[in-house]
């Protein structure tokens, strides 16, 4: 069986490594086609290397995102294949029942599943940070809207509305203010700086920093605020770099650790967090789509192929894959509006495919 199991994982790595690189070479040439308008433009010239730099940075996003479809892809090709050239009857009668070729295939599905955690949970956050900063060094900043990015913290008594313009490429913030509210929510003070960075304790370094407080009024006190101007003011605080980025990022490209910390964070400080739970059990759960692929590729081999019907069977995956894509990201859209449980919203496609890949190996398998 050992020769077996390396036989189907010698041609199901081959196909899948192949299916991808075609996949990535695809988005590569037209993420290229979007980005040539780009060169020459921005604060700083956008040089055609630096365009080719960005592009090469989003290809473990696009991995992460392709990793389910290659594998459906190039896993049916393999068994399609097989059952063509009579391969797999040989197999069949070697020892190889439908539950063996099960297990050989989930465990297959498993590896692609760590491979594809890996590529979403550390490289692409990494690539992803390192293109964002490269494009704010073309244009100057990285921000998002007109307003910047808006945070919300809650210390001892008092509540902290934070907002963020942008950031430079060498990370630090601009356009920081702070906006404080004791218990009652009346406005305490305003903290405004053009410039701020983060310490080492985890402190806010703000630069020329314009701080006005507004004393408490009463029947008898006039309305009064106090202006002080501070060339380098130190804000204590717990929201992270991460947490700015978090806020200025999209939510599909953070790391799952980051992404349970500015959870917490929004739970905290009485924050919304629907779209960010989403995203987490997403995260969670879609590598595991790879195991639901092979599943789902696994009674092709079963079917009986006449020449060149194998065309038709990988189009075939090829509509599943992308229905699978468009199914996920609708779900999620859909979950956020209508604030539906996390956990399931995440789960509902890979549940939904799950019950169909082993809904098509009970019928075309077991029964016949």
């Amino acid at each position: 069986m050992k020769t077996i199991r390396r036989l189907i994982y010698a041609e199901v790595l081959g196909a899948v490594l192949f299916v991808a690189i075609g996949f990535l070479a695809l988005f590569f040439f037209f993420d290229f086609i979007d980005e040539v308008p780009n060169v020459g433009k921005g604060v700083n010239p956008y040089r055609l290397t630096q365009a080719l730099l960005y592009v090469s940075l989003r290809i473990p996003n696009h991995l992460y995102e392709l990793m389910p479809i290659a594998v459906l892809i190039g896993t049916i090709f393999v068994m399609a294949r097989l059952a063509q050239t009579s391969e797999y009857t040989i197999l069949r009668t070697s020892g190889m029942g439908p539950w063996r070729a099960l297990r050989t295939l989930l465990a297959l599905g498993l590896f692609f599943s760590l491979a594809t955690f890996a590529a979403g949970d550390y490289l692409a956050p990494v690539a992803d940070r390192t293109g964002q900063l490269l494009k704010a060094r073309m244009e100057g900043r990285l921000t998002v809207g007109q307003t910047g990015a808006w945070l919300k913290e809650r210390q001892h008594y008092n509540s902290f509305s934070v907002n963020v313009g942008g950031l430079t490429p060498d990370g630090s913030m601009q356009a920081v203010r702070i906006f404080e509210a004791d218990s009652r929510g009346f406005l305490v003070s305003v903290t405004q700086a053009p410039r701020g960075s983060f310490a080492d304790d985890g402190a806010w370094v703000l630069e020329d920093a314009e701080r006005r407080e507004f004393a408490p009024t009463g029947e008898a006190a006039p309305p009064k605020v106090e202006v002080t101007r501070v060339p380098r003011l130190r804000w204590p605080t717990e929201i992270t770099p991460e947490m700015v980025s978090v806020a200025l990022l999209k939510p599909d490209r953070m790391g799952t650790i980051d992404l349970f910390q500015y959870i917490r964070h929004l739970e905290a400080n009485n924050q919304t967090s629907q779209r960010y739970e989403i995203e987490f059990w997403r995260k969670v759960f879609y590598p595991m789509s790879c195991m639901v692929m092979v599943v789902l590729a696994l009674p092709f081999a079963y079917l009986h192929f006449r020449s060149g019907g194998i065309t038709a069977y990988v189009f075939g995956g090829v509509l599943i894959g992308i229905s699978f894509f468009l199914l996920n990201n609708v779900f999620g859209y859909v979950g956020n509006l209508r604030t539906w449980v996390p956990w399931l919203t995440a789960a509902a496609p890979g549940l939904l495919y799950t019950m169909l890949s082993l809904a098509a190996f009970g019928w075309l398998v077991l029964r016949r």
